[in-house]
């Protein structure tokens, strides 16, 4: 059945400034807690679209406060100069055993999933919607599974009886067994009216937060986070909206925040389509599968080309999805990259020829599992036998590389402030990798120069970089880090904070 869109006011663009200027709005009341409902046609837009050069995020001249942990080169924020790279989105490869979940054996019918590896007993599970006994294509329901290792998974899967019949599932959340109140460490968040939270002790017996949904909104596709340094929950969710820079009404993302799961932030625009640089009629379904990676937030996002039929696809098929990456600096604005990060198999036949949408980042030792939904022949085509969830796998950290061929390439980063006292490179150096401390007027720092380090060769998540002197000697100073490659890969860099 195609989705009603009904048309809306335009939404107008504004300011960065305004995407912290977000007030709660109330539209109703059950005598508990207001809902908001969306969207009012009001909401800032908080979304743009990546361009090379950009430096999305800076607020000022001042240098950077680089804290510990890894720094990626996924944008341009913390690139001032660069020649001789070339920017490459490393897609993920497929697995020869996808898909490791499959409509006819293990129902599924939502492929939106969610897979946690326990710290506790290093256990994985898995949440996904699964087709109703009456098949009804506006009702699943959320069942679970178990692997040992994150690929096998043992069936057959277990219904959940609570919540009963819901319309999509979308995620689960679990704060840990360190969560204050044990009987609530997951969340469930899902769509029914819009979107709804229930809470559980174990992801298996589920209590609703309350009986009707937090936040309400005219498309059918929301999710949950939980960012952790900012102590709050992040729900993204689709809408079916108009807008300035595109022609229709169509689907677009928004955001809203939480502390406590009912009391929710007004909405803003993360993801919007711009028919000036998208093609044909670009929507986005839904963002997810967030990870934070050092001071970067990175999401994965479901975009939709309703306008394209598969090659080779059965008459009557309509529909491609693939996903992109995204990513914020502040939680608050989002970039989002026009180039594919993972696309259907061109193969016709295979089972994610139309649809490969990523869902869920799950991070494992030194590399980062990818669970994803696969459709084969279009967006609602057959959405019983058709749609099933695979999996990918990737090293930690490596999105994006700059790459240098057999010339010399150069990146150099804006004055920054360490407070570190090591550093280590994740690089695949065939050739030659050097890296300089450099002052303000780029000279070399004495000891922290390229020929005062042991050569970095070979492909590694973290080479350590070892000058003649300490890292720990430039803190509290601005200086540069220069990079100069050949035949290498450079994703990013990693810094060891000090001890106090």
């Amino acid at each position: 059945m195609k989705d009603r869109h009904r048309q809306l006011p335009r939404i107008g663009f504004v300011l960065l400034a305004s995407c912290w200027a977000l007030t709660a709005g109330a539209t109703r009341t059950d005598g508990r807690t207001p809902v908001i409902s969306a969207p009012k046609g009001d909401e800032p837009v908080c979304a743009s679209i990546y361009r090379p050069g950009q430096r999305e995020g800076r607020q000022s001249d001042e240098p950077l406060r680089l804290g510990g942990g890894p720094q990626l080169f996924v944008d341009d924020f913390l690139i001032e100069e660069s020649s001789g790279l070339t920017r490459r989105v490393n897609r993920p490869t497929r697995q020869t055993s996808n898909p490791i979940i499959t409509a006819k054996k293990d129902g599924v019918f939502q492929p939106y999933v969610t897979v946690i590896c326990d710290p506790q007993s290093g256990r994985f599970r898995m949440w996904y919607g699964a087709r109703t006994p009456a098949r009804d294509v506006a009702a699943s329901r959320l069942v679970t599974m178990e692997s040992a290792d994150g690929i096998h998974w043992v069936g057959p899967p277990r219904l959940l009886t609570e919540p009963g019949p819901i319309r999509f599932f979308s995620s689960v959340v679990d704060d840990g067994p360190d969560f204050p109140d044990p009987q609530q460490r997951f969340k469930l968040a899902y769509h029914t009216g819009g979107l709804n939270i229930a809470t559980s002790p174990d992801g298996l017996r589920w209590t609703m937060l309350r009986r009707e949904a937090v936040l309400e909104h005219n498309h059918d596709i929301n999710n949950l986070c939980h960012a952790a340094l900012r102590n709050q929950y992040v729900a993204p969710f689709s809408v079916s909206t108009t807008g300035r820079t595109w022609s229709g009404s169509r689907r677009a993302t928004m955001h809203s925040t939480s502390r406590d799961l009912l009391h929710w932030e007004k909405p803003w625009y993360v993801l919007t389509p711009d028919d000036r640089l998208d093609q044909g009629r670009t929507e986005f379904y839904a963002m997810s599968g967030y990870i934070q990676r050092g001071g970067l937030w990175i999401g994965l996002v479901k975009l939709l080309r309703d306008d394209l039929v598969a090659a080779g696809t059965a008459r009557g098929s309509y529909g491609m999805g693939y996903t992109t990456l995204a990513w914020s600096r502040d939680g608050r604005r989002w970039q989002r990259d026009r180039t594919a990060y993972f696309e259907p198999d061109p193969k016709p036949g295979a089972w994610d020829h139309a649809h490969a949408w990523i869902d869920c980042q799950t991070p494992v030792g030194k590399e980062v599992f990818l669970y994803y939904g696969g459709y084969k022949n279009g967006h609602k085509v057959n959405r019983f036998e058709e749609r099933q969830i695979g999996m990918l796998r990737i090293p930690r950290d490596r999105y994006v590389s700059r790459d240098a061929e057999a010339s010399e390439g150069v990146l150099r980063t804006p004055p920054v402030l360490l407070a570190a006292q090591g550093m280590t490179i994740n690089a695949n150096v065939a050739g030659s990798l050097q890296v300089r401390m450099l002052d303000l007027d780029g000279n070399p720092i004495e000891g922290l120069d390229a020929g005062d380090h042991e050569p970095i060769r070979g492909d590694s998540l973290a080479h350590t970089v070892r000058w003649r002197k300490p890292l720990a000697e430039v803190g509290g100073k601005p200086v540069r880090i220069e990079f100069r490659l050949r035949d290498a890969q450079l994703y990013g860099f990693d810094l060891a904070a000090q001890t106090p």
